[in-house]
């Protein structure tokens, strides 16, 4: 049917969505494209900002397990008979990277919450004591938020930060959605242009890449940066919103599904 061998989707405005009255639209034409692919033995990777407990809670949603979570747009896991297990490697390295980011870009951060305590619409965010990301009111609470931590961030090597509409997540430059995707593909002996990925907001930029995964597309809500990213890497920009838009791009690469 086709060469594909791994389907890296963003969850929530991608596989599932837009939201509605408080519930997400499922796209029946993407579950038959996604099970047809899995049958012919593509594997489907969920890479998402979603922990994953989230991740589970999300899957409730969307009759299909993936194969493989990758979350927080950071860390890999396997689905296994006994539930989810790590790629260990990996994972414990990327803990260590961000202890030791938290740890030098401590005083920073400090300020970073301090100031947008007193002077924005924004609500910071904690794990374990530490503020690790910040919610906004607003997008444009969020974009003004956005343009100060550009600058604030800089005196900090390697302090990086991931946003999702109106979430933001700090995290170290090198971990994001495009590799924590190719660290599975190096784990499955996986190549770009056996990879499809998909993806709708300013975090999925990463993994939107032509030398990641050959196979690029963004549904309909997608916003405009990722659009424009999409079809400079000649990808596809679906009509369709949200599953539907996905299962629009996948039918086009495999036009028997």
């Amino acid at each position: 049917m086709t060469n594909l061998r791994l389907l890296s989707l963003d969850f929530d405005g991608t596989m599932v969505g837009p939201w509605l009255d408080g519930k997400a639209a499922v796209s029946e034409e993407l579950v038959r494209c996604l099970a047809a692919l899995r049958k012919g033995g593509a594997l489907l990777a969920i890479n998402t900002g979603r922990n994953l407990a989230l991740v589970d809670q999300g899957m409730e949603l969307f009759p299909a397990i993936p194969d493989f979570a990758l979350t927080t747009e950071r860390e890999v896991f396997c689905r296994t008979k006994q539930g989810w297990e790590p790629l260990s490697e990996w994972n414990e390295r990327c803990h260590q990277d961000h202890e030791e980011l938290y740890i030098e870009a401590a005083i920073l951060l400090a300020e970073i919450e301090a100031y947008i305590t007193n002077e924005r619409q924004v609500r910071s965010y904690r794990e374990h004591g530490r503020m690790v990301g910040l919610i906004a009111q607003n997008n444009d609470e969020m974009d003004r938020t956005v343009e100060y931590l550009r600058l604030k961030c800089r005196p900090v090597a390697n302090l990086s930060f991931q946003r999702n509409s109106i979430y933001l997540r700090f995290c170290h430059s090198f971990y994001h959605k495009g590799s924590v995707l190719k660290a599975l593909q190096t784990h499955l002996g996986v190549e770009p242009h056996e990879t499809f990925a998909a993806g709708d907001n300013f975090n999925d930029l990463p993994m939107l890449d032509s030398e990641i995964a050959r196979h690029l597309a963004c549904p309909a809500n997608s916003v405009d940066e990722v659009k424009e990213r999409v079809r400079c890497h000649g990808g596809y920009v679906a009509e369709q919103a949200g599953g539907d838009g996905v299962a629009e791009a996948l039918r086009r690469i495999c036009p028997a599904l």
